[in-house]
């Protein structure tokens, strides 16, 4: 373990170790890296080291003990809940070296979701390449709701989610990105299979819509695509994405506005999707996780969300669907990613702590 304040030095320190409670019996928890400022996402290196984002727009790689700033970072718009976000290292990347990066961009007087494609240089001390590759169209203002997360679709193509912006009516309009989970190629096109690429008037890349702001995706055991969000007050949902389906925001929700008024017409709508499952009280969710079963095998399948209101590591199961556990502890405090390592760890990424953690039995 070592910390992000001390990325001058070499030393390597002891691994503090904690355990959790859960069903599946006590988690040990290693303190992999403290003292990060505003953690936001995760990847996993072939060569066993891992990338960590800050959201304000620093890149940090952890290999053998050691914490080091990787330069090359393009122009960041580090405003409110924006900043540098998600990370993906996809399937080909020891052949390619390429990553993908979600983050804010500035657009004229506000920004908006894009998304990057680097090439991390072979000592890995830099990218050396930062072209962006895809961004929202313009139009949004404020702080508030840019997503983000970007998965590896099995079918090779990228998705990723984009908040409402906090523009609610934006989420039901699909000449805007704005409220969707969006579908690219690795070059930034559009996949001509796209819902709406004969719409006229439609944004392309829209592969769903009517989302509030999705902080969490991940692909489960069959390579299906699934998103975790917030809602406002109550309504925080866990969705399973399908081509062209719209999600309801703002005209149907199972939460309500902070004022305590009531959320367009009600929980249910033709034509819009129910979630897989909702919290009321919100818990806030981010980071999402479907488990392999390697290290737990009782736990193959299982969904896991990061709260960042309630300080917890929920885990859900069942058809339907339910949260089954709450994990939890001083290492939840805020958690704002979690993912299954290459040996079946889990990593938790803790916002509250400024900590990134590894469990294992």
């Amino acid at each position: 373990m070592v910390s992000a304040a001390a990325l001058g030095t070499c030393a390597v320190l002891p691994t503090p170790v904690f355990a959790l409670s859960s069903s599946a019996g006590t988690l040990q928890v290693e303190e992999m890296a403290r003292g990060l400022d505003n953690p936001w996402g995760v990847g996993f290196l072939p060569d066993g080291s891992i990338l960590i984002t800050e959201r304000d727009g620093r890149l940090l790689r952890l290999s053998e003990g050691e914490l080091a700033e990787v330069a090359g970072v393009g122009q960041i718009a580090a405003v409110g809940q924006g900043g540098l976000l998600d990370v993906l290292v996809p399937k080909d990347f020891a052949e390619s070296r390429e990553l993908y990066f979600t983050f804010a961009k500035r657009q004229g007087n506000g920004a908006g979701t894009a998304v990057a494609r680097a090439r991390l240089g072979d000592t890995a001390e830099r990218l050396d390449r930062w072209d962006v590759i895809f961004e929202i169209t313009p139009g949004s203002s404020g702080g508030r709701h840019f997503g983000s997360r970007i998965v590896e679709g099995s079918d090779g193509y990228l998705y990723f989610t984009v908040g409402d912006r906090g523009d609610r009516p934006s989420s039901q309009d699909i000449a805007r990105e704005n409220g969707s989970v969006l579908r690219i190629a690795r070059d930034g096109g559009i996949p001509s299979d796209n819902p709406f690429t004969q719409t006229t008037g439609a944004r392309p890349a829209i592969w769903s819509w009517g989302h509030r702001n999705p902080q969490g995706a991940t692909l489960d055991l069959d390579g299906n695509l699934w998103v975790s969000e917030h809602g406002a007050k109550g309504g925080d949902e866990v969705n399973r994405v399908h081509k062209g389906a719209n999600y309801g925001w703002p005209v149907i929700s199972y939460g309500r506005h902070y004022s305590g008024e009531k959320i367009g017409i009600g929980t249910e709508a033709d034509g819009m999707e129910q979630p897989e499952f909702y919290w009321d009280p919100s818990m806030a969710p981010s980071g999402m996780m479907i488990y392999s079963g390697k290290l737990w095998p009782e736990w193959r399948g299982s969904i896991f969300v990061g709260s960042l209101k309630f300080d917890y590591l929920a885990r859900l199961d069942g058809n339907p669907l339910q949260e089954v556990e709450q994990i939890k502890g001083r290492e939840t405090e805020r958690v704002r990613d979690v993912r299954e390592g290459p040996d079946g760890s889990i990593w938790v990424l803790s916002a509250g702590r400024g900590a990134l953690y590894r469990l294992t039995p």
